[in-house]
């Protein structure tokens, strides 16, 4: 939804701009050109890979300050605190990157076999593959229920706990034989593969996705300068109900949301990018100081 951020983002030359969520870098390119060569921008990511990916891409445009910050998007405010920074336009899009999603060793998806590994940061954390072998029956199947819907949550878990006590899971195809043991062939969804809302589940309690989420957008929406917009796309129902609750909270305080319900793709980019579908983009504007 590259389009409908452009044209709500107030950046022009000697903006400040800040995208939280940096990845390869393809929507910061777009913004640092309206920049048009003065002003500042700070890009953030928790994983180093994409960082330093995204850094080369961007290069170094003249007249611009340019940070890049290796840190999650939910330290955004004390970065700016540290700077003296408020933002003219934030973008935060918290949906994965292709890729991430198509390297194998990452363990995300499942398309190809790889280590059950899932986090962002790989200098920190847990493995999935460590929590799913630690975890009771009962934490697994409330992860699969709350954080992917998935109705077979208890079948699942239970299938983990027996896998577990011969061989534990190591790697991604280990998990899917897991869901493809415990859901039965005519129950299953036609449209997405069996483990879909599996891998979800799990990818989301491995890197604490949903922890602070509501209160973080909402601290980073007061970093904006008067005038300035926070844009936040989102891809699961989680994501939007916390970005949602964040603005209705912003609004009570002055800010204004640009959208009555979130703006979505159109048919057009869903044909581009069938990854774009589940997209949800939700805006806040910080109201301009009136002086007589």
């Amino acid at each position: 939804m590259l389009a409908e951020i452009l044209e709500i983002l107030p950046i022009g030359p000697g903006a400040t701009v800040v995208d939280g969520t940096l990845g390869l870098g393809g929507h910061s390119i777009e913004l640092l050109a309206r920049l048009a060569g003065s002003g500042r921008f700070m890009g953030m990511d928790w994983d180093s890979a994409m960082l330093e990916q995204a850094g080369t891409r961007i290069g170094s445009p003249v007249g611009v300050e340019i940070e890049l910050v290796h840190s999650d998007y939910r330290n955004l405010p004390e970065e700016m605190g540290k700077r003296d920074w408020q933002a003219d336009g934030i973008l935060l899009d918290l949906g994965l990157n292709s890729a991430q999603i198509d390297d194998s060793e990452r363990g995300i998806a499942f398309k190809e076999a790889g280590p059950l590994d899932m986090r962002m940061d790989r200098s920190s954390g847990e493995p999935a593959s460590s929590m799913l072998n630690r975890m009771s029956l009962d934490q697994i199947e409330q992860i699969l229920w709350d954080l992917g819907d998935e109705r077979w949550a208890r079948a699942i878990a239970r299938k983990v706990v027996e896998r577990r006590k011969s061989t534990p899971l190591r790697t991604t195809q280990d998990l899917v034989d897991c869901v493809l043991a415990a859901v039965p062939v005519k129950a299953r969804d036609k449209r997405i593969h069996p483990a879909t809302r599996t891998f979800q589940a799990v990818r989301i309690a491995v890197n604490k996705e949903l922890e602070g989420l509501e209160e973080a957008i909402a601290e980073i929406g007061r970093t904006l300068k008067p005038g300035g917009v926070l844009a936040v796309l989102s891809y699961h129902s989680g994501e939007d109900r916390a970005t949602k609750r964040a603005m209705r909270e912003l609004s009570e305080e002055g800010f204004e949301e640009l959208f009555r319900k979130p703006e979505t793709p159109t048919a057009e980019e869903i044909a581009r990018n069938p990854r774009s579908r589940s997209a949800k983009l939700r805006a806040v504007r910080r109201k301009k100081i009136m002086t007589s």
